[in-house]
């Protein structure tokens, strides 16, 4: 059930889309998705989204919470869920990477409907001022917390560390078994550095505390950070940060400043969703996105001008024609579309060829990742996510 959708055959010329008459009203009464905890911002983004559609559309919403990454992706894998409200994970699942690198899943065929993008919050780290670091290359030697089974968290991390030229083997590695773990040992001095958003709560607790906080910045200009930066988390954008927790404690001093992020939830489903709901569903967020945002401060993304649309997952047809109807998608996106499909029927391809080898788990992981990597470079295609 995990693979079928794999193997899907999807037209590069998927925009090519059917005419059929649709509305923001066509939107049925019960919709569902899958989203992080319900302390979540993930979730808390669902829940004012679910508002505003009762409210104009009579559509109830059901959020689905999941504990992992994994946990979230099976109801919408096995349709009993329209969507997932994903983080970096819907990446990591399109390429077949870490827990989805397994025999029972496999890259999947995923398209992208539309996210909460382009905030004035962005992605930091949890960085004691005490540490001594004025520019990132100063995290050499320090100790980075590294969260167990939690490798979103440590790529963003990762990130950080390439952005300034540098990896793991260049810091310290202290390993927690949580990300509130992990913050309440930097706090106390068992670590310098966490990932965390620039909203997030310890950021508060961190600067009252004797050691201080510091946000990072990840100066817009510096073309060679961004590319290795992205090389680890290809999800990265660039924003003017002006949102968060302590944010006159910065490197650049001064509030907006330079760093980055990504679009959170990301809303992603699968290829068999019906383009008519896909389409009302992606009208109905889109033209109300400012109540969406009365409901929920930090849901201030889901303008259509907040989209990227080149990114690194297709967009669903549904969402396409929406876009299209709006004058926001180009020819342009059209040809991005095409690129990024058939890297989809390239992971798929391979991941076939390894399947047919009938290999044990521990074997089927190291050969994926190896074969993966081979068939991605011989299309000339970019390789994140290289070792897992």
């Amino acid at each position: 059930m995990m693979r079928r959708l794999t193997y899907i055959t999807v037209a590069a010329g998927v925009a090519a889309l059917v005419a059929t008459s649709a509305s923001a009203g066509d939107l049925p009464k019960n919709i569902s998705w899958t989203a992080y905890g319900t302390t979540s911002a993930g979730y808390a983004n669902g829940v004012s989204i679910g508002n505003v559609l009762k409210k104009n559309y009579g559509s109830e919403v059901r959020l689905i919470p999941g504990k992992n990454d994994v946990s979230r992706m099976i109801p919408v894998a096995q349709g009993k869920a329209d969507l997932c409200a994903c983080g970096a994970a819907a990446l990591m699942a399109q390429e077949g990477a870490f827990d989805f690198g397994k025999p029972k899943w496999g890259p999947q065929r995923l398209f992208n409907v539309f996210n909460n993008a382009k905030t004035p919050e962005g992605i930091s780290l949890l960085l004691a001022a005490d540490a001594g670091v004025k520019t990132l290359k100063d995290l050499k030697g320090k100790r980075m917390a590294w969260v167990r089974g939690a490798p979103a968290l440590n790529l963003n991390l990762e990130a950080f560390l390439a952005f300034a030229g540098l990896s793991w083997d260049d810091v310290e590695k202290v390993q927690f078994p949580g990300w509130k773990q992990a913050t309440e040992g930097v706090i106390a001095g068992q670590a310098d550095a966490v990932i965390a958003s620039t909203t997030s709560p310890p950021h508060q607790r961190l600067a009252a505390s004797p050691r201080g906080n510091l946000h990072p910045t990840l100066p817009h200009g510096d073309t060679a950070g961004w590319e290795r930066a992205r090389a680890i988390m290809p999800i990265w954008n660039q924003r003017n940060i002006s949102k968060g927790n302590g944010l006159e404690n910065n490197m650049s001093g001064e509030v907006p400043y330079e760093g980055g992020g990504f679009p959170y939830p990301i809303y992603v489903t699968y290829p068999d969703r019906d383009e008519k709901f896909i389409y009302a569903l992606t009208k109905a967020v889109a033209e109300h996105h400012k109540e969406i945002q009365e409901g929920f401060a930090p849901a201030s993304g889901y303008a259509v001008e907040s989209q990227v649309l080149s990114w690194v997952m297709p967009y669903h047809p549904g969402a396409i024609r929406y876009y299209k109807e709006v004058g926001a998608w180009t020819a342009e996106h059209d040809a991005h579309n095409d690129k990024l499909l058939k890297r989809q029927d390239v992971l798929a391809a391979a991941w076939k060829t390894v399947t047919d080898m009938n290999l044990s788990n521990d074997e089927h992981v190291a050969k994926w990742a190896t074969v993966r990597a081979a068939a991605l470079e011989a299309a000339g295609l970019s390789v994140p996510f290289r070792n897992f």
